[in-house]
């Protein structure tokens, strides 16, 4: 069965050592994939996850060690929202007291208990309880205890001056469908899927553009099973929409094409296939540095300038 959805967020971050610690350490979630900006090979690019990279699970960044921070405004990712099981909220929390993370208290959405939190960066972020999750599998090569580990997204939160444009994306490309509303938020699914499965618009009229920076989403990625799915994608988007989207381009684990919505977000429609065991073994994911076929004759010379992760 065709699953759309979330296939992945990328964002911007600070010093890669900071960023990698979080998300391992703190977070708990597996380093997937150790490779580089394929147009700026000097810096890293990141992929955590579950253990198996799945779609739907993957947080990326470009790290930068002194990147300016960002300012959320309209046209961004205001919030990026993990699904952990519904009793491990206490867990999460004191976890964060402990650890020194700044967060919010619990607070209910759409009925559901919401801890929001900020990355060393200030990207926003958030868990949400799920019923009934506690027997998903779970990455166990942390300290975080599988019965209170993160089960991939939840959601994102779009911030946008008006939710009916983007929202004809969602519904007639994306394959997500309207389901709820509570104050400024208006809630898409996808079907049944469970992973990634939620977009929330949050509607801020005339507020302040976003401005790119640390701590801020550089897009987000939705799910085509393959690159039919991609093409049919991409096809009503231009016959429906009179929105281009770019070249297909090949990023190693999945192939991809980008565009911005009408709110100014930028999309990506990114491929399952082939997946992140396409080159290197499951149970060593994200051990070495991988480099696309075009770099791999400057590795010496990218090896030496990367920063290193302790």
């Amino acid at each position: 069965m065709v699953q759309n959805g979330i296939h992945h967020v990328t964002a911007i971050a600070g010093p890669a050592r900071r960023n990698f610690q979080f998300y391992t350490e703190v977070l708990g979630l597996r380093f997937v994939k150790r490779t580089v900006n394929f147009d700026d090979p000097g810096t890293y690019h990141f992929y955590f996850g579950d253990a198996a990279g799945s779609p739907g699970t993957i947080l990326t960044f470009f790290p930068w060690e002194h990147v300016a921070p960002g300012r959320l405004g309209v046209g961004e990712t205001q919030e990026t929202v993990f699904r952990v099981p519904e009793g491990s909220i206490g867990y999460w929390t004191h976890r964060f007291v402990e650890k020194g993370v700044v967060h919010q208290a619990p607070e209910k959405r759409f009925g559901e208990t919401v801890l929001a939190f900020k990355d060393p960066d200030g990207m926003r972020l958030a868990l949400v309880g799920v019923a009934g999750i506690e027997a998903e599998p779970a990455w166990g090569g942390s300290d975080v205890p599988a019965e209170n580990a993160i089960r991939g997204f939840h959601s994102v939160s779009l911030l946008i001056k008006d939710a009916a444009p983007t929202g004809a994306i969602l519904t007639d490309v994306l394959g997500f469908g309207e389901v709820g509303r509570e104050g400024t938020l208006i809630r898409y699914k996808a079907g049944d899927t469970a992973i990634g499965g939620i977009v929330d618009l949050r509607v801020a009229g005339d507020f302040l553009p976003a401005r790119m920076g640390g701590g801020s989403v550089h897009h987000v990625a939705f799910r085509a099973a393959d690159d039919a799915a991609q093409e049919a994608m991409v096809k009503k988007l231009a016959e429906n929409h009179g929105i281009q989207t770019t070249e297909q381009k090949d990023r190693n684990y999945f192939r991809s094409v980008y565009f911005r919505e009408p709110g100014h977000v930028l999309f990506e429609i990114a491929t399952d296939v082939p997946g992140f065991a396409v080159d290197e073994p499951l149970a060593s994911l994200g051990q070495d540095l991988k480099l696309p076929s075009f770099l791999e004759r400057r590795r010496a010379e990218i090896e030496a300038v990367l920063p290193d992760l302790g």
